[in-house]
């Protein structure tokens, strides 16, 4: 391998730390350069070289705790400085990642409950499904903050984020939408999608052309969800825990836990989750391949089962309701592990056995997909149209081709034919036709079915 190829490689990983900015890790390959340089002019080839000057970088402690020293208001610094390295902090305590982070989570936690003041209740009952219609506003709109703020946004992508939200209120209260409208729901559930995506504008600074920032970003929503699912998953104990030692000496607490404990909590650790990424990349990154080489064989195999099921059986998906909305969970979390491996994978690697995985995973997807859309379409030529069909309907076909063409690039990959960046430049690009998307089922929707 040329020097610059494995230069290349060894940039790649040190861009993956989430700890190390650009600039840092353009310092670092400098410094690298120059290691490579002196070893070369002692007499080595240029290839013992630099194995030689990684070695000697190790892990990048020593460096770490350089770069910790001279940009101390870093988070990072938290994680590579121990007791004794760590000197008095030089950034204002309102300044610090932290604090931020905890008022952001406070803004969350509050802010879910400033409607009670004006009638809504959730112990109640959602009056006029406010709270549905607006629970991805309050879960999305404290993490853009939080965001911007990291990121020090510049105005012009300020007005747009900013921008976003409102477009996101408007879809959000504008339209008179009944408690029993299916336009209800679909508007809940695609502003979650819409507003997630506008927090990644804040995500990548602004630069949404960038394919390595939002692949950064795509990474990042996969690690968060791991971190708000075992946040969650805390609360629920500790919420059954509370509940449980209070009613031994009599007092009542359930109320409070449903109405205060429960919702502020889980609104707070949206943020919470998101600072937890941000600040043990490191310790994170290794968590992705091991997540993904877990469950994408497992996937495959059940997804694989059922294509051989179809055919032994000679029969197609049932067209009951809750049964299409399981394949398309099923479908979407399919999705999701194929971009959250990508984004873990190392471009550089040549093709192996997981990548073959992946392709029989986007293979058998794709089939059920099909047999999903001929079952939807079968719906709508017998019942006619309905604003959660047609949902339905254009989130398989967009799904369908992401995984077809997922898989031709998967399969060019395996012969040879292409790189991998290929295929990560399509699933960042992509990302825009589910925004696209989600904003139509969000703006469109109603008014085009008459708010039904």
């Amino acid at each position: 391998m040329e020097l610059e190829e494995q230069i290349a490689e060894w940039r790649g990983y040190v861009r993956r730390r989430g700890a190390v900015q650009d600039t840092d890790a353009e310092e670092l390959e400098d410094h690298l350069r120059n290691t490579v340089s002196d070893l070369v002019g002692s007499g080595l080839r240029e290839d013992e070289a630099f194995l030689v000057a990684v070695k000697r970088m190790g892990s990048l402690d020593d460096l770490s705790r350089e770069f910790a020293r001279e940009h101390s208001g870093r988070l990072w610094k938290q994680l590579v400085l121990t007791e004794h390295d760590s000197a008095p902090a030089a950034v204002p305590l309102w300044q610090r990642d932290w604090v931020i982070m905890l008022v952001c989570a406070a803004i969350a936690a509050i802010a879910i409950k400033v409607p009670a003041l004006f009638g809504y209740s959730l112990s109640e009952g959602d009056r006029g499904n406010f709270y549905e219609r607006n629970y991805a506003l309050f879960a999305t709109a404290p993490l853009a903050v939080y965001f911007a703020w990291r990121r020090r946004l510049a105005p012009l992508a300020l007005g747009g984020l900013i921008g976003l939200f409102a477009l996101g209120v408007l879809g959000a209260n504008a339209y008179p939408l009944g408690p029993n409208s299916q336009s209800t729901v679909l508007t809940a559930i695609h502003l979650v999608i819409a507003l997630w995506l506008a927090v990644g504008l804040a995500y990548v600074a602004g630069d949404w052309l960038s394919d390595r920032k939002r692949m950064d970003f795509i990474r990042f929503t996969g690690e968060w969800f791991v971190y708000y699912v075992l946040i969650s998953l805390g609360i629920t104990v500790l919420a059954v825990i509370t509940d449980g030692v209070f009613n031994a000496i009599g007092i009542r607490v359930g109320n409070f836990i449903n109405e205060w404990m429960v919702p502020c909590s889980l609104l707070a650790a949206v943020v919470v989750a998101a600072w937890l990424v941000e600040a043990k990349q490191s310790v994170i990154e290794n968590m992705a391949p091991v997540l993904t080489r877990v469950f994408t064989p497992l996937f495959t195999a059940v997804m694989l089962a059922f294509v051989v099921a179809v055919f032994w059986t000679k029969t197609g998906i049932d067209v009951d309701r809750d049964v299409l909305i399981t394949f398309d969970v099923l479908l979407a979390l399919v999705l999701g592990l194929l971009l959250y491996s990508i984004s873990a994978r190392d471009p550089l690697r040549p093709p192996g056995l997981f990548d073959r995985l992946q392709f029989a995973l986007a293979v058998s997807a794709l089939f059920i997909d099909m047999l999903v859309l001929a079952a939807i379409t079968g719906r709508i030529e017998e019942w006619g149209t309905t604003p959660n069909k047609m949902a339905a309907f254009g989130e398989n076909v967009i799904l369908a081709t992401n995984l077809a063409w997922t898989a031709w690039l998967l399969i060019e990959f395996i012969r040879g034919h292409t790189r991998f960046t290929r295929l990560e430049q399509w699933q960042t690009r992509y990302v825009g036709v589910y925004a696209l998307w989600a904003w139509t089922v969000v703006l469109l929707f109603p008014p085009l079915f008459d708010f039904m």
